[in-house]
């Protein structure tokens, strides 16, 4: 049957800055991709990363591309051999799952052989501020399940140690986004176990993540963005305790079910995480999330306003999207 693809350009405001190491923003873009077949639509959003050269036109431009391969009827296995690993194919591919799951009138969890997505903690995100204002919001969430502490090279000691003074109940993930030396994750490993830090997020840049290997932590240390695909991993084996799975780089949620398998038959521990982005962005995550023991999926959390219909979350429960948003029958 015949299909159309169309793609377009969104862009959310933030109901606070988001920063991190490299930066701060106060809104996102995304590319929204909607296939239709007859009378069935399926959707799918990706986050161009600026980090890998990716931006919203190039991202435009390649799902062009690979338009009439996918409109000529072309799977998501032809699609993963059309397109790189990027948001462009993440959008793309998430939206055949959904299409998929629509035309058989059943969930994309059903197709996928998974268990439905339901509530599951999510990471809360602190950004990047004082140790006094980091402190003043870790103090207003300080009764939810997995806080996430966003630091740099400045001080990070008081960053998290602001946080952890007045939330010391939740699990506690610090996530320095690549600016660390190895001298300095050294270095800080007493205090990191002084301060019940769960997991250490990528703390050096992804080029010089070998030093890892020559190390024993006190803390387990998660890959990110030494991370895309399953193509990585036999490279972090010894450097990283835990992976962060992202859709974003991992090309869909096609190979993130591939990433997460051969990630736990090595001894990987496994993250769910996110960009900031919409709901459509995180149902499909959310389906990787139960089979995790952490997730970061509060992406949607920081608009000013996300897709009808989208997740929601109470307490640092993160609650799926109405039916028939993604991947569900309605």
């Amino acid at each position: 049957m015949l299909r159309t693809l169309a793609a377009r350009h969104d862009r959310f405001g933030l109901n606070a800055p988001f920063r991190i190491a490299r930066g701060v923003r106060t809104e996102t873009d995304v590319v929204t991709v909607a296939i239709r077949q007859g009378d069935h639509v399926g959707r799918g959003e990706g986050v161009p990363i600026s980090r890998y050269a990716e931006t919203i036109e190039s991202s435009l431009a390649a799902i062009a591309e690979v338009a009439p391969l996918i409109e000529g009827g072309a799977t998501r296995a032809e699609l993963a051999g059309a397109m790189p690993a990027n948001a462009a194919r993440t959008a793309v591919d998430n939206a055949l799952w959904d299409l998929e799951a629509s035309v058989a009138g059943t969930s994309v969890a059903a197709l996928a052989g998974v268990a439905e997505p339901g509530p599951v903690p999510t990471a809360i995100t602190i950004s990047i501020d004082t140790p006094e204002a980091m402190g003043a919001v870790a103090a207003r969430i300080a009764n939810v399940p997995l806080l996430k502490v966003k630091v740099d090279r400045e001080d990070p000691q008081a960053r998290i140690a602001a946080v952890r003074a007045v939330a010391p109940k939740p699990r506690l993930i610090v996530d320095a986004n690549e600016s660390w030396t190895i001298a300095e994750v050294v270095a800080l490993q007493d205090f990191l176990v002084e301060q019940r830090v769960d997991l250490l997020e990528q703390p050096l840049p992804a080029a010089e993540d070998e030093a890892l290997a020559s190390i024993q932590s006190r803390v387990p240390i998660c890959a990110d963005e030494s991370l895309h695909t399953r193509a990585d991993l036999d490279r972090l084996v010894g450097r990283y305790s835990h992976i962060n799975i992202k859709l974003d780089k991992t090309g869909g949620l096609t190979e993130a079910l591939a990433l997460a398998d051969a990630a736990r038959e090595k001894g990987f521990g496994l993250m769910v995480g996110c960009m900031v982005c919409s709901s459509l962005g995180i149902a499909p995550a959310m389906l990787i999330a139960a089979r995790a023991e952490f997730a970061d999926l509060d992406g949607p959390l920081w608009l000013a306003e996300d897709r009808e219909g989208g997740a929601k979350a109470e307490n640092g429960i993160l609650l799926p999207p109405a039916p028939g948003f993604w991947g569900t029958p309605e």
